[in-house]
């Protein structure tokens, strides 16, 4: 029976150490030399140095002065993060898309883009779509009593173009950009 039962021990021992310790631990520190700032979160610093949040989790902004990310299942917390689970179907699910809706809704700008009403799959997503940002300039031009096409430039400034996919915006980076 020791004949079977000390190599498998051993094994599950040497895996264990090789799985468990020795692969993260190389992986990790790999990532510190390559992608420091992504390995440690793509962490986002206010003028004070203060961390604010990070690149890849969107955030809540209240008022007619920012722009607002899409909705958040799980409330912008990102413990809970995750989808509804709503079925399209469901009558919950058309009842919140239909209230947010109202509450977006200007008559000049045609119906409210889609991606300003759906969450996103982990409820965190930072981007949006420009239509969905360019939706929202009138509201924050007139609260901030900043013309349409000085909030167009930094919207097509803060406008990232990946290798792959439609172009987005980052609402975090934008609203830091708009606060400076």
């Amino acid at each position: 029976m020791t004949t079977y039962l000390r190599p498998a021990l051993s094994l599950v021992l040497l895996m264990t150490l090789v799985t468990g310790a020795l692969y993260p631990l190389a992986v990790t520190g790999i990532a510190q030399l390559a992608f420091p700032e992504q390995a440690n979160g793509s962490l986002v610093r206010d003028a004070q140095g203060r961390v604010r949040g990070s690149a890849l989790i969107a955030q809540d902004f209240k008022g007619d002065a920012w722009f607002h990310p899409r909705p958040s299942a799980a409330d912008y917390a990102t413990v809970a993060s995750g989808a509804s689970n709503l079925a399209p179907s469901n009558p919950a699910l058309a009842e919140r898309i239909k209230r947010e809706a109202n509450a977006l809704y200007q008559a000049q700008q045609g119906p409210v883009p889609q991606a300003l009403l759906t969450t996103s799959g982990s409820g965190l997503d930072p981007h949006l779509p420009p239509e969905a940002v360019a939706y929202q300039l009138p509201r924050v031009a007139a609260a901030r009593q900043v013309p349409v096409e000085r909030l167009q430039a930094l919207i097509e400034a803060s406008t990232l173009h990946p290798l792959v996919g439609p172009p987005v915006v980052n609402v975090l980076a934008l609203n830091q950009a708009l606060e400076r």
